[in-house]
């Protein structure tokens, strides 16, 4: 057994989620044994005399074979910190700390896609003070205004015209100062719907449209969106493992927007959902991710 035990860094909020729940039900068919952790229970000694330097409210604890972060752009500094301890000491960690930075800073992911010849809408970073025109010049209206950070559709918003922008920077300026925002071209083809994508191992597990319900541009389930099952093409299947090699990611959920007879990347999760992706299409994601955890840890040599 001694190879089938594993933790899940989870803050406790979450240890009733769907896809907790789920992850938990296939390791046990597995028969990996798995401890829920919330990251923020443990403390963390740096030194070199032993490895039992992990401890997990106040009480020192045996290294487990493997960590499954499961925090995405919640992980703070303090967790993220827990994560590269675990890797120093040579525990193999899905995803490791540095893909889920990779993806926690939407403007480095995308500097990365682009730096990998992947296609996405045109991006720029606004510095202080915002010159609107200076926006209206190069990248024109409408366009998506999201934070550095986020899920789940929160912090994206569309500004249709310069009125509604400034209207936008004032509301963000007056809740938080000195804030960082990225702006993007709008995509009108992918108005109200898009695709959501699981990979893992750089393969394609599964594949949904998202369509908006109420006329909002953003198509989140989490919003009200509805879920169907979408055909996994040539493009689709390139351009989502492809994002997931760039960005270093075991695990990924990569969202992908209408274009023309084509797709852009909207965006990259180091921490995907997956309770719309098993309801609409019927795949087993919890299965194929502890398969490949399984196969990560040596599990199989067993």
């Amino acid at each position: 057994m001694a190879n089938r035990f594993g933790w899940i860094l989870v803050k406790d909020k979450f240890w009733e989620a769907y896809e907790t729940n789920r992850l938990i039900e296939e390791f046990q068919k597995q028969d990996i044994e798995i401890q829920l952790v919330d990251p923020n229970t443990i403390d963390i000694f740096v030194n070199k005399e032993n490895r039992q330097s992990i401890l997990v409210n106040g009480e020192p604890s045996d290294l487990p074979k493997f960590v499954f972060p499961r925090t995405g752009s919640g992980t703070t500094y303090h967790i993220k910190a827990v994560i590269r301890h675990f890797e120093r000491m040579g525990v193999p960690v899905i995803n490791s700390s540095d893909a889920i930075d990779n993806v926690k800073d939407k403007l480095y992911s995308h500097q990365i896609l682009a730096q990998s010849n992947l296609d996405i809408p045109n991006t720029m970073l606004l510095k202080h003070p915002i010159d609107v025109e200076f926006v209206q010049k190069h990248l024109g209206f409408p366009v998506i205004v999201k934070t550095i950070s986020g899920s789940y559709g929160r912090g994206v918003f569309l500004a249709e015209n310069k009125k509604q922008f400034k209207q936008l920077l004032t509301m963000a300026e007056l809740t938080k100062p000195g804030y960082n925002i990225i702006i993007q071209e709008f995509i009108k083809d992918t108005w109200g719907k898009d695709l959501r994508v699981l990979v893992v191992n750089n393969k394609v597990v599964g594949c949904m449209m998202r369509q908006s319900t109420d006329d909002d541009f953003r198509a989140n389930l989490t919003r009200g969106g509805e879920g169907f099952p979408y055909e996994v093409n040539d493009q689709i299947e390139w351009l989502s493992s492809e994002s997931s090699k760039a960005l270093d990611l075991d695990i990924a959920g990569v969202d992908l927007l209408f274009d023309g007879d084509g797709y852009k990347i909207c965006e990259v999760n180091s921490n995907p959902g997956f309770e719309g992706m098993e309801q609409y299409t019927k795949k087993n994601i919890a299965e194929e991710i502890v398969q490949f955890i399984k196969m990560k840890i040596g599990a199989y040599d067993e």
